[in-house]
């Protein structure tokens, strides 16, 4: 299975459409890239690209994106509303599916040496990968832009860059890289330009870093003639694009200003505007499952149901087997710790762990995808074994290479329930967690989590033994069976935490 990563770089050029079409030409030529969106902004003077890779290629394709905007575009010159302080201004990496913000920030750490090394560009890392805390914020690495990051690299110690040189490249300016969470760039209208002071001063009201809405950055800025309030959404769960709306407009209207209109740019995913429209009527109770085309997306791409499923499972088919059960089982175990903390998030009563609570509820939904995936992993390594076995062995030679084979494809049959026992074995962890600290009214979802993910590690553990036991070579494989048997006891001790956590809150 391809594992997916987003990449948003934001080059300083929105005016000449040829210049845009060399970059995005540069990174659309990695295979397995697909570009998704591009959206250049002529006042702003400045190029969103919104494109997918493989976790493997993102960096690739990112760096001759950023390699021909320096050789195109020029800072020295360059002018435009948007604060920038490089030809590649900033490139973060965004984790999708089960990839993990760990391997993002691995991907950053990557591109950033690359680009540092072979194209002469200081690169400073932020948000996820950042390697100092002055750093995590992208304005506070760009405040001064351009023009004052080339006064003071290489000559304030607070500026020295993570990779590349001590100086700013004299065309190409300073790129920022790092990991981060998906946002979402929305902007919003005050009327004219006379009313920038009005826009500055809303986007100080709203924005998180003066006092305002959390997970909001904002900047009042002048575009084509209007007054514009530019936001950064970090986290849409924390503040709604509804709500950054109705809180722009509340602050404008105090100072006598209506809003004109909004935009987003780039890509937005489709619950955050589903929000909007279920706020915007007062609509009560709605949830994506009320949505035709997400139904319909669900008919066509899941088309094996649950009850399909244990259906196989109890056919006289090996596979799926036990492996792919304890897969599922640990997925289920993800799926509950990940409700959980969404029950636990938003409570008054537990506003002490909610962000504890917001990244455990992000892990477990990765977990939870990494162990849906392993369900089909765990049968397709069952059918490299089958074939192993299959080999002829009429001759000493053939005896051999069928021996290499079997022996090669235990030992991947080995490797796979592996990886469910150690993602199990988190999923267990977190709903430890979640039994200790989340909402007590839902401790007892917790500890069925805790059960089914405990079930998994183990279940995952016999396939890593059996699969060691049938080697010839058993020595091989022996590291494989004791980290399984580790984890299957780490995940019982989380397991029986939870059990206690439980059995405190239903007295």
């Amino acid at each position: 299975m391809t594992r997916l990563v987003e990449c948003v770089p934001n080059f300083s050029e929105g005016r000449r459409p040829e210049i845009v079409k060399q970059v995005t030409d540069a990174i659309a030529s990695v295979p397995g890239v697909a570009m998704l969106d591009v959206s250049s902004d002529t006042s702003h003077n400045r190029t969103v690209v919104t494109f997918v890779a493989p976790l493997d290629k993102v960096a690739e394709a990112a760096f001759r994106g950023i390699a021909k905007a320096r050789d195109l575009i020029d800072l020295s010159s360059h002018t435009g509303e948007h604060p920038r302080i490089g030809a590649t201004d900033v490139c973060p990496i965004i984790p999708l599916g089960d990839v993990t913000m760990d391997e993002c920030v691995g991907a950053a750490k990557a591109l950033g040496a690359r680009v540092g090394n072979e194209l002469g560009i200081p690169v400073f890392l932020y948000e996820r990968a950042a390697s100092r805390p002055d750093r995590v914020n992208l304005a506070d690495i760009r405040r001064g832009e351009f023009e004052k990051a080339r006064d003071e690299i290489g000559t304030n110690p607070d500026r020295v860059p993570d990779f590349g040189p001590n100086s700013i490249h004299a065309t190409a300016g300073a790129t920022v890289i790092g990991a981060r969470p998906f946002l979402v760039a929305y902007n919003v209208y005050l009327g004219p330009a006379s009313n920038l002071a009005v826009a500055k001063e809303v986007a100080k009201k709203v924005r998180f870093s003066s006092g305002g809405l959390p997970a909001v950055k904002g900047l009042g800025l002048e575009v084509d003639g209007q007054a514009q309030v530019s936001m950064n959404l970090t986290d849409t769960d924390t503040t709604s694009i509804a709500k950054a709306f109705e809180a722009v407009r509340d602050e404008a209207r105090a100072r006598g200003v209506e809003v004109t209109w909004s935009e987003i740019v780039g890509l937005v995913p489709e619950k955050a505007l589903f929000e909007v429209a279920a706020s915007s009527i007062l609509l009560r109770g709605f949830s994506n499952a009320m949505v035709l085309e997400s139904k319909v997306r669900d008919a066509m791409g899941a088309r094996e149901s649950v009850a399909d499923f244990v259906a196989s499972v109890a056919s006289n088919a090996p596979v799926p087997g036990g492996g792919s059960v304890a897969a599922h089982a640990g997925a289920l175990g993800a799926a509950l710790a990940q409700m959980v903390a969404g029950l636990t998030v938003g409570r008054k009563k537990y506003v002490a762990v909610e962000g504890e609570m917001r990244t455990l509820a992000d892990r477990a939904a990765a977990l939870g995808a990494r162990l849906a995936a392993l369900v089909r992993e765990d049968a397709d390594a069952y059918a490299v074994v089958s074939s192993a076995y299959k080999l002829p062995k009429d001759s000493p030679e053939q005896q051999a290479a069928r021996d290499a084979a079997i022996q090669a494809a235990l030992m991947h049959a080995a490797r796979v329930p592996l990886k469910t026992a150690r993602a199990a074995g988190e999923v267990a962890a977190l709903a430890a967690i979640c039994a200790q600290k989340g909402n007590t009214n839902a401790a007892s979802d917790a500890g069925v989590a805790a059960l089914m993910a405990a079930a998994a590690c183990r279940g995952a553990a016999y396939n890593v033994r059996i699969n060691v036991a049938s080697m010839a070579d058993k020595a091989a494989g022996a590291p494989l069976a004791q980290e399984a048997a580790a984890l299957d006891a780490a995940a019982t001790a989380a397991s029986h935490v939870a059990n206690a956590a439980v059995e405190k809150a239903i007295g």
